[in-house]
């Protein structure tokens, strides 16, 4: 039995650990995305500036706080964080050039793709880190506020969104695996594994 709970503290540990590297990279790659978004809509439609600048210094503020939670569970930065800041730069930069509607879809395929990661992270820490299981939580709230916010401030709702909202989406989690060298589907079929296992309930003989 201590072997059993042993290996199944330790599987946890790792879990969390790719959690919180997927977790950091994704943020630091929405900050880029913002970054190249701001530059761009300055010139071409500075109204929404201010916008999207509050919604980048709330990805920096994620980002701080997903990297101070890593010491403490033995967790660190992904080792090639250049790839998401190019990626994620270009992403941006390439979505404000196609407008200011496109710099909304952009938005809400990121933010889409984010709160699908972060509920099933929720689901997979409860009852296991209570504290990591909080911040994620009020994460999760602010990164709603922008699928919100992006949804709300789209213009046209047509064909180009169905097509890009699925692209951008498989874009982002391209990005999130290659930057952290596959831990992101490592921790989705581990968090997977755990929700199968949840499922199923033990029978009593007759």
């Amino acid at each position: 039995m201590i072997d059993v709970l042993s290996k199944s503290n330790r599987d946890t540990a790792i879990t969390i650990r790719r959690i919180l590297k997927v977790n950091h990279a994704g943020e630091f790659g929405a900050i880029r995305i913002y970054g190249a978004q701001i530059l761009i809509a300055g010139r071409l439609f500075p109204d929404i500036v201010k916008t999207l600048e509050d919604m980048r210094d709330d990805e920096i503020d994620h980002c701080r706080l997903f990297r101070e939670a890593m010491p403490e569970r033995g967790a660190k930065p992904c080792r090639v964080m250049s790839l998401w800041s190019l990626g994620g730069y270009v992403l941006g930069f390439l979505t404000a050039l196609c407008g200011r509607n496109m710099v909304w879809i952009c938005t809400e395929a990121v933010e889409s793709a984010v709160h699908r990661h972060l509920q099933d992270q929720l689901a997979f820490l409860d009852n296991r880190d209570p504290d990591l299981h909080a911040l994620i939580a009020s994460i999760q709230e602010q990164e709603l506020a922008h699928l919100r916010e992006a949804e709300n401030n789209q213009k046209s709702q047509g064909l180009s969104r169905a097509l890009l909202l699925p692209v951008i989406g498989a874009l982002t989690d391209m990005m999130i695996w290659l930057s952290t060298w596959g831990d992101s589907s490592c921790m989705r079929s581990e968090m997977a594994r755990d929700k199968t296992a949840k499922s199923v309930k033990p029978t009593n003989a007759i």
